[in-house]
């Protein structure tokens, strides 16, 4: 289905972003692997994918990225951003948070997301290629949180993580309007939570506004982020597609 394309995974060492590197992978596409910090030995992958290690958060080396990518493949057909860089006190409650965080959370995961859909659909312009964007927004960024579900617990909803993944979906709609006669394809994925270690009070109650699953694994989303790749999406774009286990039903 992808068979011999190139994609590039930013965030390629996180939850979500080394399932879909794997599925990528398995679907026969090459895959240039973005991040900052790889856990994962190298050696795992064959010579045909590119590990690229470098801070995302800087112009410059998503600049450098895709000219690699190019480089080394003559093109690139999709970009799937999964980048989810955030400060140490990160998940600081909305009383208590400070200007310096804000500021650097906020252009960290929304400003550059908006820099990278940029930089990346300025490339497909360029080349005259009919592209692929996709970024990760959140249910979050569809309902606010369910702040039951925190009570009593270590843990918060932050306020900038429902105003960054809002923007999101809204500059997915923008970008996919704004280029949809270029044949440029701009969509966006919302999982529901994922898995990471959250107290077992916190999964019971999030389980119990689900259907089966409750929170899911990055393997849960991949599926999603494959369709809207292949050709049997090819009309779809400007959309949020929810994966929630309909949490936010």
């Amino acid at each position: 289905m992808l068979k011999n394309k190139v994609y590039i995974v930013t965030g390629a060492n996180g939850r979500l972003g080394s399932a879909l590197t794997d599925h990528l992978i398995k679907n026969s596409a090459k895959v240039i692997m973005a991040d900052q910090n790889f856990k994962f030995n190298k050696t795992n992958y064959p010579k045909e994918h590119l590990i690229f290690k470098s801070d995302l958060t800087k112009e410059k080396n998503i600049k450098k990225l895709l000219a690699e990518g190019k480089k080394k493949y003559g093109s690139i057909d999709g970009v799937i951003h999964c980048l989810y860089p955030k400060t140490k006190d990160w998940g600081t409650p909305a009383a208590s948070l400070n200007a310096k965080s804000l500021k650097e959370n906020l252009f960290k995961q929304l400003g550059v997301t908006i820099l990278t859909a940029q930089l990346v659909i300025n490339y497909f312009l360029k080349d005259k290629i009919k592209g692929k964007l996709i970024l990760i927004s959140s249910i979050q960024g569809v309902r606010s949180p369910k702040f039951n579900h925190y009570k009593g617990l270590n843990m918060h909803s932050p306020v900038e993580y429902t105003a960054i993944k809002s923007g999101i979906i809204s500059m997915t709609k923008y970008f996919a309007k704004c280029y949809k006669k270029n044949g440029i394809a701009v969509n966006c994925v919302s999982p529901g939570g994922i898995f990471d270690g959250q107290p077992k009070k916190f999964i019971a109650k999030y389980l119990n506004e689900c259907g089966n699953k409750g929170l899911l694994n990055g393997e849960d989303i991949t599926g999603t982020i494959i369709h809207l790749l292949s050709d049997a999406a090819k009309h779809t774009n400007g959309q949020n597609i929810v994966v929630d286990d309909s949490w936010s039903l």
